[in-house]
């Protein structure tokens, strides 16, 4: 058992791997070592997650495509999944954690929750754009209109998660990192969405080829 404030059961396992265990096989005659057990099955679950996540990306970009009904609007929205992947990483260096399996499934599940507030955001801009206003006028109102709709569903989703996050027994040890990927992943995503994502929304207006009469 490992500690996993202390220490990584994966990052100790692939150091002895890579370096005293080949060591030792080189100077012994006949020995042999084979990884298994739980990093063997720790292993396969990354595997599989990585693959669920991959194909989960891609179900987002279609189901999007077809609401928005750009190829482009898609990718404004799916920026917030790696502006959530920071909040888990700092997430886990504010409580002294390193990042494990459970925090893995916590920052795939983040992709699916993350985009909704962005959806929402979007579907704004492109209304107020309809008005007649420009990108980035258009953008500063949704984060107007919006914001305290995202703010309060953040705050009863964090809130709601604060006694596991905050619970010392050891029970609750092994679900901690999969609360700290979605709370912090949750937090950071919603302050950078209300700053990064009308930006790039702007941004990406003005890049945009003007239509010719």
């Amino acid at each position: 058992d490992v500690d996993g404030r202390i220490g990584n059961a994966d990052a100790i396992t692939a150091q002895l791997a890579e370096g005293f265990l080949p060591d030792l096989v080189t100077t012994t005659p006949g020995l042999d070592f084979e990884v298994g057990g739980q990093a063997a099955n720790s292993a396969e679950t990354v595997a599989s997650i990585l693959r669920g996540f991959l194909i989960g990306l891609v179900g987002i970009y279609i189901v999007l495509s077809f609401q928005f009904r750009s190829y482009v609007e898609p990718f404004i929205v799916m920026i917030t999944i790696p502006l959530a992947f920071l909040g888990v990483i700092w997430g886990h260096v504010l409580m002294g954690y390193n990042i494990s399996m459970p925090s893995l499934v916590g920052a795939a599940s983040l992709a699916g929750i993350v985009v909704n507030n962005a959806i929402l955001l979007v579907g704004v801009i492109n209304e107020r754009r309809a008005d007649g206003l420009s990108a980035a006028l258009a953008a500063g109102e949704a984060v107007r209109s919006r914001f305290r709709p995202i703010f309060v569903s953040v705050s009863t989703t964090i809130m709601g998660m604060a006694p596991l996050l905050l619970e010392t027994s050891t029970q609750a040890q092994t679900l901690k990192p999969l609360v700290i990927s979605v709370v912090f992943g949750l937090l950071a995503a919603t302050v950078l969405i209300l700053l990064v994502l009308p930006a790039f929304y702007a941004a990406l207006e003005d890049i945009r080829p003007r239509k010719t009469a």
